[in-house]
Formats: structure tokens, C-alpha cells, sequence
């Protein structure tokens, strides 16, 4: 059975490097000397985690020369997005229905015990 999308980048969107490379990418179209200034890592370094980024889909590159440019694709960020609240759509209602659940049992009618030796 194939891998889902969202099982496919899981992976990436653990990496706080590949994180921050998006979080970098949403300001703009970005070289690798310019994201690689923001990494104690190197551009080689760099250029694996946005190939990572690329052969999911989340960034397009475009070449000029020597330099390879980076930017955020939009299709991919638009099904990360809709990924993230189906995602978070089921774990909140979830979450709901287990303190819906849980307000129901802890509000049982409560009967004082009656004391029969007062009478």
C-alpha cells in the first residue's frame, strides 16, 4: 500500500531545519547562500534538506546561472495546510467527545446519604 502524503512528510516537517527553511521561504523566493546564512550547517547541508523539501512538493526551485533559487509551492503548501486541519478538525473532536464523556460522568446525580439513626 502507498504511502499517504501526509506519512511521507512527516519526516520533514519534524526536522526544525526544514521547519525554518519553510518559515524562511514564506518571506520570499530565497537562494541557498542566503538560507544557509540563517544555519550553523553548511550550503551542502542546506541543499539536501530543500531537495527533502522539493521531492514532496513543499518548495519549487528555479535555476539562474549558478545559483539555485528557492520558494514555497504553492500547491504543496495549500495541501500541507488542508492536511493540518483534517488533521486537527479529528483531534479536536476527539477531544471533544472525551470531555463530553468525561463531564457526563462526573456529573452523576449525587445522593446525600440519608442518616436513619436520627430518627
Amino acid at each position: 500500500m502507498p504511502e499517504s502524503w501526509w506519512t511521507q512528510t512527516s519526516s520533514l516537517r519534524g526536522s526544525r531545519v526544514r521547519r525554518r527553511l519553510l518559515q524562511l521561504l514564506g518571506g520570499g523566493e530565497a537562494s541557498v547562500s542566503e538560507l544557509a546564512e540563517n544555519f550553523p550547517v553548511s550550503r551542502s547541508a542546506i541543499s539536501q534538506h530543500l531537495l527533502l523539501l522539493a521531492d514532496v512538493g513543499l518548495v519549487q526551485a528555479r535555476k539562474d546561472g549558478r545559483r539555485r533559487y528557492y520558494s514555497l509551492d504553492p500547491r504543496g503548501m495549500s495541501r500541507l495546510r488542508d492536511s493540518l486541519e483534517r488533521f486537527w478538525t479529528s483531534e479536536l473532536d476527539i477531544l471533544a467527545a472525551e470531555a463530553a464523556a468525561l463531564t457526563a460522568s462526573t456529573q452523576q446525580p449525587h445522593h446525600p446519604q440519608e442518616n436513619f439513626n436520627d430518627h
